[in-house]
């Protein structure tokens, strides 16, 4: 049998943590980076005070003058080519990003703005022209810059921005235009105050109105510290949180910018108003523009993990030295970390911050090498896309969960500010819907299984990949997702037979992945003959069977990606040599995988997979594992590394 945990429960020997020994695992090839990151967080620590005591525009200022200073000391280059100043590194530049999570996020956004999106869309859509004018001064940050997609009539649906930007051939200029309020850009991080640049996406006109799509041109919105003629801009104004972070509203009246202001890497106009691409297709020249901007997604996901852990790491120190009620007369009040019910909220939201670490192992590690040629495919390329939109959606909504459960488990003194808890929650809430609504993003995943199989990939939009699906696709979904195939590819895994679902252990593994691959799959064959059987059959247009089927198509994905933060946990272990270490992550790996089937045990039990005495064992099973965790719950969050400067709480660890 494949187990995780060492042995079973009556013959247990509880394993010792070597916290040294695990830091360095989970910071992996880029300790030396995340080393850096810890340093500067410890150094400018005093910005958590000054976020509680500054004035709304003092605090702006204090944090767009420590994002520069952190400039200085490379940490926020790491992406950049070498030749501009950069490291030439993108997986260091993620893991830096990651790491300075465990301080203040206003910092940690205004990061990801200046470097990850002004810099990353000038680096990924322009060409050396666009490089070597301003990539010098935007890693040092001298050029502080904004990415203005969002508006307020669009959102997430970026195929149908309004702003509009019209060639003139005559002067070889664009001329960038907002028609209404709904074109507005809105959001804009860095716009309110410090931005003197913004790549600005817009439709793409020519002569005779010709639309081209949506493509990025650089436009000055400042010029010597006051906005620039034709461009009006209003700030955003106090937040949720976030407040060191200058959001605001662009509009442009005919703002003029030169040819060259296009960035080119994908298409491009010449002097005489000629449009060449070396994408033909629209539709995947847009995903194609849009695939470059992925760095974003992995940034908040990792970010968000790291939020999580902050959380988990006040929660659980707390925990183990609380005490509450007493549990017997000779043994005095009782530890909050000895309830069953305490071990119950925290530890499993240990596992899963665990788990999903380790996911974002794998998301940033292809990052990496699509980003950096190393095998940059098509279909890696595909790959990357999908699994950085889910693993993003499944860590900020562990995120936002984690760090409410956190503040209630530490009663009143996680409602003072000094605790940290006000700040997380207020500064994390918008990692769920900024980088693209988490729902919006699962349908993306969605698209991915439903016709991973089809070079059409990037060309479909959301009709058409229903089209696509209800048509010469879905046979093979269907085939492919039969019960016959589903019950064979599980029998090649596991003894048992029909009945592999009983037989098995509940710490195999591969009991645990065959019942989540099984959910997966036969979710969707389900979305398949929906859509095909609302299009052939019940003749509804596409676009209404499709919302009809979006919970069952969110459903889907979202089983898909627990799937595959189960893999990254059992590959991570697989590869790690006997230790009392990978004892210890098995049974967080263990307590992953079986609160992630009880969560869902209904769907189960409804379609046969689990019996009630089987779902009660599973419960069961879960609190054994809290009770083993238990003993080294503090020790596997100080193995984060945390730096105690940004955990504070002095009401809650001393």
């Amino acid at each position: 049998m494949v187990t995780n945990a060492a042995a079973p429960s009556n013959g247990y020997v509880q394993p010792e943590v070597d916290i040294p020994a695990l830091t360095e695992l989970l910071d992996g090839e880029y300790a030396e980076i995340r080393a850096l990151v810890r340093t500067n967080l410890v150094t400018y620590a005093s910005v958590l005070e000054e976020a509680e005591s500054l004035g709304f525009d003092e605090f702006r200022e204090w944090v767009r003058e420590l994002v520069v200073t952190m400039a200085a000391t490379g940490q926020t280059g790491m992406g950049f080519p070498e030749e501009y100043g950069g490291g030439g590194d993108v997986g260091a530049s993620i893991a830096a990003f990651e790491t300075l999570a465990f301080g203040d996020l206003s910092v940690l956004v205004k990061v990801g703005v200046q470097f990850g999106l002004f810099g990353g869309a000038l680096l990924q859509l322009g060409t050396e022209r666009h490089h070597k004018a301003y990539l010098p001064d935007v890693i040092s940050g001298k050029l502080m810059g904004c990415f203005a997609m969002t508006e307020t009539g669009h959102g997430s649906n970026v195929q149908a921005l309004g702003t509009v930007a019209t060639y003139d051939a005559e002067s070889q200029e664009f001329v960038i235009t907002t028609p209404g309020d709904q074109a507005r850009k809105d959001y804009i991080g860095n716009a309110a105050r410090h931005a003197r640049l913004a790549v600005v996406f817009a439709q793409l006109e020519l002569d005779g109105g010709r639309s081209e799509g949506v493509h990025a041109f650089v436009v000055p919105i400042r010029v010597d510290g006051e906005v620039a003629p034709g461009v009006r801009i209003e700030d955003d104004g106090r937040k949720m949180g976030l407040n060191g972070v200058d959001n605001g509203r662009i509009w442009f009246d005919g703002v003029r910018v030169p040819r060259e202001a296009l960035l080119n890497r994908f298409a491009d106009v010449s002097p005489e108003g000629t449009y060449t691409s070396s994408i033909e297709s629209p539709n995947r020249r847009f995903f194609t523009m849009l695939g470059t901007l992925v760095q974003g997604r992995v940034s908040v996901g990792g970010g968000a993990v790291n939020a999580s852990k902050v959380a988990l790491a006040i929660a659980t120190k707390y925990a183990a030295r609380r005490r509450q009620f007493e549990a017997d007369a000779e043994a005095g009040e009782q530890l909050l970390l000895d309830y069953g019910m305490h071990q119950r909220r925290l530890l499993p939201l240990l596992a899963h911050t665990y788990a999903l670490h380790f996911a974002q192992d794998v998301v940033r590690t292809q990052l990496h090498e699509v980003f950096s040629g190393i095998k940059d495919d098509e279909q890696a390329r595909r790959e990357l896309e999908s699994r950085a939109a889910g693993t993003k959606a499944l860590a900020t909504w562990h995120a936002t969960r984690t760090i409410q459960e956190c503040r209630e488990a530490c009663g009143g003194a996680g409602y003072l500010a000094v605790n940290r808890f006000a700040a997380l929650k207020a500064d994390s809430d918008i990692f769920t819907t900024f980088e693209g609504d988490n729902h919006v993003l699962l349908q993306l995943v969605a698209k991915g299984l439903l016709t991973h199989y089809a070079s059409e990939f990037e060309d479909m939009d959301q009709l058409g990949m229903v089209r696509f699906v209800t048509g010469l696709a879905v046979e093979t979904v269907i085939e492919r997702t039969s019960a016959h195939k589903l019950l064979e590819r599980v029998r090649d895994l596991l003894p048992g037979g029909d009945d592999w679902d009983q037989e098995a252990g509940l710490l195999d593994t591969r009991y645990q992945l065959a019942m989540l691959r099984y959910r997966e799959e036969h979710m969707l064959a389900g979305v398949a003959r929906r859509l095909k059987r609302g299009v052939e059959d019940q003749k509804v247009h596409p676009g209404t069977v499709f919302s009809r089927v979006q919970d069952h198509v969110i459903a889907v994905a979202r089983a898909h990606m627990e799937r595959l933060v189960l893999e990254a946990f059992a590959d991570k272990l697989r590869a790690m040599p006997d230790s009392d270490n990978k004892v210890a992550l098995g049974l967080l790996c263990d307590l992953f995988a079986l609160t992630t089937i009880e969560a869902d045990r209904a769907w189960f039990m409804e379609h046969g997979r689990l019996t009630v005495q089987r779902s009660k064992a599973i419960s069961r099973e879960v609190n054994d594992l809290c009770r083993k965790i238990r003993p080294i719950a503090v020790d596997l969050v100080d193995a984060w590394d945390i730096p105690s400067e940004m955990l504070r709480s002095p009401d809650l660890i001393g």
